[in-house]
């Protein structure tokens, strides 16, 4: 480790990773440091991570960025959830929503009285106990006092990028244009500078690899090792293609699951962005390209394009001196919208743990652990919605639903089986009710509901659960249309 005071930041990639990071470190703790953002406009950006989920609010109130103007900059649309369609059969679908469903007692979730309902045949779809579901399926919305929804946001990550840079330029962040050619290391291994197609060197105390599935720091000088995660997540490749809007865009995110993979389709005010992920070994790049055209609406307004991924994350993602943020760290597929979040907790962590006077050992661990943690929730998360399913009509399917599972997974599963019971562990980003959701949507039922559900009589417990379903339904009656809230709230600025 060094002890060398840090001055000097190189980002390295640009961007949502390397201006978020950008605009994060230089308006919230960069006052004594240079920072500089190196990209070259010859390499492209994925970029087709639209969706998010709420924990995108954390940063953006930090920045104190201006949601209307940010809504309206990078032509978003409001996201209450994403609706899961053939995944537990085909032509069966169920929204994961964010929010809360029905109301917990201090010992049981509300899953617990939902059960036992079920069982007096007194219960409603899980569902309707929950104000953001119900208003995603009748297309409504609005921004309410208190965090009356909770919600997130579709996004045009091309803009969303300018949008960051603007504001990481305007807190002294400096761009540099140009490719990286050769990276120079310290005798110790730390990384001394890069050196770019015009020869030009630029130096650094501390480099942040955001050079997505290229590596260029973390992995092609540093020789980070990656931890992949294909066994359990199948799919390796990707095809995205954008296309004009031909209806208003609703509030959520699609998630239609193909015969070797899944589609997205994701709705923004001035058009919609599609992409079909799915296993190569069924499937050929050809037959998803046509999957994928066969299935979107409206006109396609860009060449499809094949992306080709390795689901896992580094060992380390703090090597040295050098930090991998984005897809250089680590890939989740997109089912559940993780990437920018997981950008976000990188950055907060760094903030938290900035090494102003030097890298220390006991920051780099502590880093590596919380990153690796999160990494390893969501991706038991995602692989629950492939391993939890009836379909058998296709080899890819079958694979999913006979495949090992990682034992915390399985842990998971058992318990919510045979006792209901969930518990949320700390760095864990998906609540109960999104375990809740999401287990119950793939038709895993509990065996048995917490015994206190029967401190309440049939009568009480019917009532309970009607008060809560039509508050529910008197709370959605007064949202107006996602269309007309955008509309009034944010209309996108012209291209």
């Amino acid at each position: 480790m060094t002890s060398k005071k840090i001055k000097k930041v190189v980002i390295v990639g640009g961007g949502t990773a390397g201006w978020m990071t950008a605009a994060s470190l230089a308006k919230l703790i960069g006052k004594n440091l240079d920072i500089t953002l190196i990209e070259s406009d010859e390499i492209g950006t994925i970029g087709v991570g639209e969706a998010t989920i709420p924990t995108m609010m954390t940063l953006h109130q930090l920045l104190k960025i201006n949601e209307q103007e940010f809504m309206a900059e990078v032509h978003a649309t409001f996201k209450l959830g994403i609706s899961f369609e053939n995944w537990k059969d085909v032509n069966h679908d169920y929204i994961h929503s964010f929010g809360f469903t029905g109301q917990d007692c201090w010992a049981a979730g509300f899953q617990h009285f939902w059960l036992k309902g079920k069982e007096r045949g007194i219960s409603q779809e899980f569902g309707d106990y929950c104000v953001e579901l119900q208003a995603a399926k009748a297309n409504k919305f609005a921004v309410l006092p208190n965090n009356g929804l909770n919600y997130a946001y579709h996004i045009d990550a091309g803009r969303y990028a300018k949008f960051l840079r603007r504001l990481a330029e305007r807190h002294s962040t400096k761009r540099v244009e140009g490719k990286i050619t050769v990276v120079n290391q310290h005798d110790n291994g730390d990384i001394k500078s890069v050196v770019l197609g015009s020869g030009k060197i630029v130096e650094g105390d501390l480099f942040i690899d955001c050079s997505g599935f290229a590596g260029l720091l973390i992995e092609k000088t540093l020789n980070t090792e990656f931890e992949d995660w294909s066994q359990w997540l199948p799919c390796d490749s990707a095809v995205a293609v954008q296309t004009q809007s031909v209806s208003e865009p609703i509030p959520y995110t699609r998630a239609i699951a193909r015969e070797a993979g899944w589609q997205w389709r994701i709705p923004l005010q001035s058009r919609v962005g599609n992409g079909l992920v799915f296993c190569s070994q069924y499937l050929s790049d050809e037959e998803a390209m046509q999957t994928l055209l066969d299935n979107v609406e409206g006109k396609v307004l860009t060449e499809p394009r094949v992306i080709k991924f390795r689901t896992g994350q580094r060992k380390q993602h703090w090597n040295r001196n050098c930090i991998a943020l984005g897809l250089a760290g680590g890939f989740v597929e997109p089912l559940e919208s993780t990437s920018i979040h997981l950008i976000q907790r990188g950055i907060i962590r760094l903030m938290q743990m900035f090494p102003f006077d030097g890298v220390v050992e006991p920051d780099v661990q502590e880093f590596n652990t919380q990153m690796k943690d999160e990494f390893y929730f969501i991706r038991d998360f995602i692989v629950m919605h492939y391993h939890l399913t009836n379909r058998t009509d296709t080899d890819f399917w079958r694979h999913c639903k006979t495949m090992a599972i990682p034992e915390s997974l399985q842990h998971r599963l058992d318990l919510f089986k045979k006792t209901g019971r969930i518990f949320q562990q700390s760095g864990d980003v998906f609540a109960e009710n999104s375990w809740s959701q999401v287990m119950l949507g793939q038709g895993l039922i509990p065996e048995h509901y917490h015994p206190i559900v029967d401190m309440m009589s049939d009568d009480e417990l019917e009532r309970f659960l009607k008060n809560i379903s039509m508050s529910v339904q008197q709370s959605v009656s007064k949202l107006p249309s996602h269309q007309q809230f955008l509309s009034h709230y944010c209309s996108a600025k012209p291209i």
